[in-house]
């Protein structure tokens, strides 16, 4: 299921992609507020984002179905131990990019797309919206990787989606800002890397999941650095989710000894399982727990 170009399709892409991060300095944004606001009565914790947001997971036939234990559910009952008053609205689309976010397309909303309903809920609720989450942009380069594209054609494309990606992602934050204010937190996550279960599979498989994971390395530094011009917090869910490097090895059950970090993968998502209900690149229970409490800590981070 592997291709050697392949391996040198990401390899270029990934340089492609470090290049940009490098260089990528533009945008401006809000000041980070100093603390949690106080909010006195009901207040409101409004999820926004693509299919981790909605809590997606195989069910016993393979289909990837919403579930109410992804990490917007599991936050919300960390949170509630101490503001039982807090109320969940989760808003996320399965599927979404940071374009439909902004223009709609995939799911339906009042005002036509995640971000204008989520613009309105904030303006509607001003000063009683305790917390923001948002997790977009992965699948816009998947787009590329998985779109039947020539191998020729990937990192042109891949280079030219993540631009396109982070231009929109300053959109997005520059929209919620002025919805909600500046002073209502917002925690935005890097994404981990399903793409690490491809080293069970063969020597091009790991060649193609040590290139992945430079790849997705440098797209979260942008991410992280687009949400901090915006006075955002980041969940380093990449970090949580990576362990160790590829140096570090524990034993897999079924596969011997395999690197730390595709350990992690295999055992916090459904990318290692096996058919029906793998392989899936969602999170399952373990996972979304992870990425909950990793937007816990970001959250609960003053300044």
């Amino acid at each position: 299921m592997r291709h050697p170009h392949l391996c040198a399709a990401l390899a270029a892409a990934c340089a492609v992609t470090l290049a940009v991060s490098a260089c990528d300095t533009g945008g401006s944004g809000g000041t980070p507020a100093s603390s949690t606001p106080t909010i006195k009565g009901t207040s409101y914790y409004l999820a926004l984002g693509d299919s981790l947001a909605v809590g997606v997971q195989p069910d016993s036939t393979g289909a990837s179905v919403t579930t109410d234990r992804g990490y917007p559910n599991q936050l919300y009952s960390m949170l509630r131990r101490t503001s039982p008053e807090l109320r969940l609205i989760k808003l996320g689309c399965s599927g979404e990019t940071t374009s439909t976010m902004i223009h709609g397309g995939i799911c339906s909303y009042l005002g036509g797309s995640q971000l204008a309903a989520a613009g309105a809920f904030l303006r509607s609720h001003r000063g009683h919206v305790a917390l923001v989450t948002i997790d977009i942009g992965a699948n816009d380069p998947n787009s590329c990787i998985l779109g039947g594209l020539p191998i020729s054609q990937i990192p042109g494309c891949v280079n030219k989606s993540v631009g396109d990606a982070i231009s929109d992602l300053r959109t997005i934050l520059s929209d919620l800002r002025k919805a909600g204010g500046s002073q209502v937190p917002i925690v935005g996550m890097t994404y981990y890397v399903p793409e690490l279960a491809g080293w069970l599979q063969s020597d091009s498989g790991k060649e193609v999941a040590v290139l992945t994971e430079r790849l997705a390395a440098g797209y979260n530094d942008m991410l992280t650095s687009t949400y901090r011009q915006y006075g955002a917090r980041v969940a380093n869910v990449f970090a949580a989710f990576r362990s160790s490097d590829f140096t570090s090895k524990v034993r897999l059950a079924g596969h011997g000894l395999v690197p730390r970090n595709v350990a992690t993968v295999c055992r916090l998502t459904w990318a290692c399982a096996a058919s029906p209900e793998g392989p899936n690149e969602h999170a399952n229970d373990a996972g979304y727990r992870v990425i909950a409490r990793q937007f816990l800590l970001a959250y609960s981070r003053q300044g």
